[in-house]
């Protein structure tokens, strides 16, 4: 089960959350079809919700199921949510759906991370993309897939639009940060803020701004320049904390050019350097 620490009251973890969401008390009334009175009640410790209650306020609050464990706790619940590690049994088919995922997607990259962006998985067509990447220990042992692509002597310097796909990144960490309040994360993108741009690298906007309905990610590599979108793919109804927290991240070619370039590396089999 997810470690716990010491619950503080009700009130608390319901208020932070609702103020996390800026919701007023009226708004979450409404999103939970109960009235203001009996959520106020609720929150003061004048009233006790049934546990059926209390996970259909997280639910309209969008707490992640990590959180809601302490919440249930601290109303006198027991813990529902397991945290059980990746390689458990019980999440073998989660693991072996990622696996096809991840191979389906081939010959263009695909990865699996964590919550805090830790690489757990990623197909045979990531590894072409890292032999240019200067501090090897970023790619060794536990890999951050933020910190690889931002560190000045990771794939930062070969990202050809530099400047527009770091805003991105800090962006997504930012938003991810509010809806959950990860200190960790929080770290983590003081971390990044501070990286210098590599010289060289580019601030302008891109040649192509796809419509403005995504942000490109274009990679420099001894095959040419590799022009990426990507999409995330979560599970869809998790009950186990591991399993809310994994996302798959999925490259796809922006343009017939970079398709080809793929191809032809998937073709051409592991480098030299990745032997």
């Amino acid at each position: 089960m997810t470690a716990l620490a010491p619950a503080r009251p009700l009130g608390d973890y319901l208020r932070d959350w609702r103020r996390r969401r800026r919701m007023s008390q009226l708004d979450l009334a409404l999103e939970a079809d109960i009235s203001q009175r009996h959520l106020s009640f609720i929150e003061s410790g004048r009233a006790a919700p049934s546990r059926d209650m209390l996970l259909h306020l997280a639910e309209r609050l969008e707490v992640p199921l990590r959180e809601r464990n302490p919440m249930l706790l601290a109303a006198g619940f027991a813990p529902v949510f397991a945290e059980r590690k990746l390689d458990d049994p019980a999440l073998q088919p989660a693991r072996r759906a990622i696996d096809m995922v991840l191979k389906g997607h081939e010959p263009f990259p695909a990865l699996a991370v964590d919550r805090h962006w830790t690489l757990v998985a990623a197909n045979a067509a990531v590894a072409p993309l890292l032999v240019d990447v200067a501090d090897r220990a970023l790619i060794e042992g536990t890999v951050n897939v933020l910190r690889l692509s931002l560190h000045p002597q990771g794939l930062a310097p070969h990202i050809a639009n530099l400047g527009e796909w770091r805003n991105h990144l800090l962006e997504r960490l930012h938003q991810q940060i509010a809806a959950t309040g990860d200190g960790v994360l929080q770290k983590l993108l003081d971390e990044l803020s501070g990286y210098p741009m590599p010289k060289g690298a580019s601030k302008s906007a891109p040649k192509h701004d796809y419509a403005g309905i995504v942000v490109p990610m274009e990679l420099r590599t001894e095959a040419g320049l590799l022009s990426f979108i990507s999409t995330t793919t979560v599970f869809g109804t998790p009950v186990d904390v591991t399993l809310s927290e994994l996302a798959v991240e999925s490259f796809f070619p922006a343009n017939d050019e970079t398709a080809r370039l793929l191809r032809q590396m998937a073709e051409a089999g592991p480098s030299k350097s990745d032997s």
